[in-house]
């Protein structure tokens, strides 16, 4: 046996034992009678020089973090040169998604064809805006910052008359999204680089993104990681390099889109501890919402989980595509109905 290295492109050369492979393969009735001949290409008449077998080499395998790290920066490294890109661009917000995406893509294609934007708003706080540019200084990209205050500002005023006095809501912080959004796809279009979009795969499961806002781009590195893991890879990277290539601060503060005063992930959605363990179950281990309850977890949240899921899938299909690193990722492995008028539990006649 002989195993290469993985992520890698690599030569591998071992001897093959063949005989015995197609013999047994003879005796499998499913195959005895579309089985071609075993055809044998010589390549040369005269004898080798020896005949020593080679000695197999065997890779050392892959911690479970390294190895679904190293898949990440090999898929976005295929994905941005095969479509004829040498840069990419990425919104540094200073938290944990844009912070791995980053890191990632440094590793893929190189520093000095990642470009990182900072885009502060009035809500953005200064440490936030801090650990964005000390994680560029780490990765050694270039970063610059583009404030929407002025856009978002300008669109309040230009919509003020048809909002006609009604109080600022989700509206306002996805208009702020969305103006993120726009800034990142005009510079991809004046410099020519792919918009690597951020969003992992807790929230694009229950729909936490805005779409046309943080879900624009060409392609979406972590969209098959979930939240939890999203910080796993960020201590690897620290642990890997031996410094704090992610700030501290980074790891440790509550999650947040910053779109309004205070606001926190956890005020929308459950504690990602409690989200990403029936996530799993539920979309990657096909349980219902009854076994998932059946297992321990709050009926209450199982249930308002489960029907986000199912809600968001028309969300979800407008999203850029990304690596698979899990056993079940979202669009040909887990396709539903973009609507559909089913309630679980609901009298069929209603």
């Amino acid at each position: 046996m002989a195993i290469a290295r993985r992520f890698v492109e690599e030569l591998l050369v071992t001897d093959l034992v063949i005989e015995p492979v197609y013999r047994k393969r003879l005796l499998d009735p499913r195959g005895r009678h579309t089985i071609e001949p075993m055809r044998q290409v010589v390549v040369s008449e005269q004898p080798v020089a020896h005949t020593d077998s080679l000695s197999p080499r065997i890779a050392e395998p892959l911690h479970a973090d390294a190895e679904l790290y190293e898949a990440l920066v090999l898929g976005t490294r295929d994905y941005v040169r095969k479509n004829g890109f040498t840069d990419v661009v990425i919104g540094l917000s200073g938290g944990i998604d844009s912070t791995l995406v980053a890191c990632v893509a440094v590793d893929a294609l190189g520093a000095s064809h990642v470009h990182g934007v900072s885009m502060p708003s009035r809500y953005s706080s200064d440490g936030s805006k801090d650990d964005a540019y000390d994680l560029a200084a780490q990765l050694g990209i270039d970063c610059r910052t583009v404030a929407i205050e002025p856009a978002f500002a300008a669109y309040l005023d230009m919509l003020a008359p048809a909002f006609d006095g009604r109080p600022a809501d989700l509206t306002e912080e996805n208009l702020q999204s969305r103006v993120r959004g726009t800034t990142l796809m005009a510079l991809s279009n004046k410099f020519g680089w792919m918009v690597l979009t951020t969003g992992n795969k807790s929230e694009m499961a229950v729909g936490y993104f805005t779409v046309y806002g943080d879900s624009v781009g060409g392609y979406a590195v972590i969209k098959d990681l979930l939240k939890m893991r999203v910080y796993d890879l960020c201590r690897y990277v620290n642990q890997r390099e031996g410094k704090a290539v992610v700030n501290e601060s980074v790891l440790t503060k509550a999650p947040s889109a910053e779109l309004r005063p205070d606001q926190r992930d956890d005020q929308s959605l459950p504690a990602y501890e409690v989200l990403d363990p029936i996530l799993q179950l539920y979309v990657e281990d096909d349980r219902t919402a009854a076994e998932i309850i059946e297992l321990g977890h709050p009926a209450d949240v199982v249930r308002r989980i489960a029907r986000l899921v199912d809600l968001n899938e028309y969300k979800r299909r407008q999203c850029p595509p990304g690596v698979k690193v899990s056993t079940k990722a979202f669009g040909k492995d887990r396709r539903l109905p973009i609507t559909n008028g089913y309630r679980q539990g609901r009298d069929a006649r209603a």
